[in-house]
């Protein structure tokens, strides 16, 4: 069987499909080519020294640790001299990055998380990044904060990696989603996920029951039927699963379906998780996959971002499921 490598999947989509350019496709080479760089700090850990806290904070007042800060440089790096992009963004830095005005400046921005779910570093469980691609206006504004502040549906391309047993590449240029594994031997990612399909009915729910007593009624509704198993108005038992990782119970989703919720609550009334550069992006990717997402009461991708740190409810995964939800807050 002949092995598909990222850069061969891509030319065909710049080529064969005409759904990207070479300014596209370099700019998400790159982007994976970060990811690599990050994957091997992670996978040395302690004999590298990155575990454990950096001493700062980012701009939501979270306590970073030793790999975001690093991530994060890396993929500023990594990007910033190519002349794919206008300016980057990320949820580590309050103000967007524009290039630097020795290197050419090109027609995308870049938004990323960096390193999602950095909590679970030093218990050795998965973490990942997560990126998101904008086409950029014309003109000095290009660099500015409201040129980023762009609807999830005019996103170009969207994607994540995953640092587990093995380094996983999730990315969508809106013609499905794809994944690829990176071979260590050749260091190189290669598709073995071709057109994922996200079952639309599942028996798995992910959420952080801690947060129970915050909940607004639809989603205690919801869980409470799922708790119910076979005796309750679903008829059938559920499972509970939950990371703590967002690249990863959206990856486990994408392998066998099931639903993601981090809805808002008393505590976070506006929810969560980042509109730019969580839930927009693995929106895009979970459509493309067969799926939905939400925040409870509308479509994520035509959410209006207000600011670049916007923050926002979360329910995606198995279609039927996301509906059922979104009915219930509805009703």
């Amino acid at each position: 069987m002949k092995r598909i490598t990222l850069t061969q999947f891509l030319i065909e989509r710049q080529r064969g499909k005409k759904l990207i350019n070479a300014d596209l496709r370099l700019l998400i080479e790159t982007v994976a080519r970060a990811c690599k760089a990050i994957s091997t700090r992670v996978n040395k850990g302690a004999l590298a020294d990155v575990l454990g806290a950096a001493g700062t904070d980012n701009v939501q007042g979270e306590a970073q640790k030793k790999l975001d800060v690093i991530s994060n440089a890396i993929l500023l790096e990594a990007n910033e001299w190519g002349g794919n992009l206008a300016a980057l963004a990320s949820e580590e830095m309050e103000l967007p990055h524009p290039i630097p005005t020795q290197y050419p400046r090109g027609e995308y921005l870049l938004l990323f998380d960096p390193l999602d779910g950095s909590s679970n570093i030093d218990v050795n469980i998965s973490v990942g990044t997560i990126f998101s691609v904008l086409r950029s206006p014309q003109g000095p504004e290009a660099t500015e904060e409201r040129a980023f502040l762009q609807p999830g549906t005019s996103q170009v391309a969207s994607g994540f990696a995953v640092y587990g047993p093995t380094t996983q590449l999730v990315l969508t240029v809106g013609d499905g989603t794809h994944g690829f594994t990176l071979d260590r031997e050749t260091y190189t990612f290669v598709l073995t996920h071709p057109d994922i399909r996200i079952p639309a009915d599942t028996q798995e729910f992910a959420i952080n029951m801690s947060n129970m007593r915050r909940w607004e009624p639809p989603v205690r509704r919801y869980i409470d039927e799922c708790l119910a198993g076979k005796d309750g108005p679903r008829g059938k038992d559920f499972n509970m699963r939950w990371v703590a990782s967002m690249v990863a119970d959206v990856y486990r989703i994408l392998s066998r379906g099931g639903i993601f919720m981090y809805p808002r609550d008393s505590k976070n009334r506006d929810g969560r998780l980042r509109l730019m550069y969580e839930a927009n992006p693995m929106a895009f990717v979970v459509e493309q996959a067969g799926g939905a997402a939400t925040d409870g009461k509308q479509r994520i991708l035509e959410l209006a971002p207000q600011k670049l740190h916007q923050r926002v409810a979360v329910i995606l995964g198995s279609k039927n499921e996301v509906e059922r939800v979104t009915s219930y807050h509805a009703g």
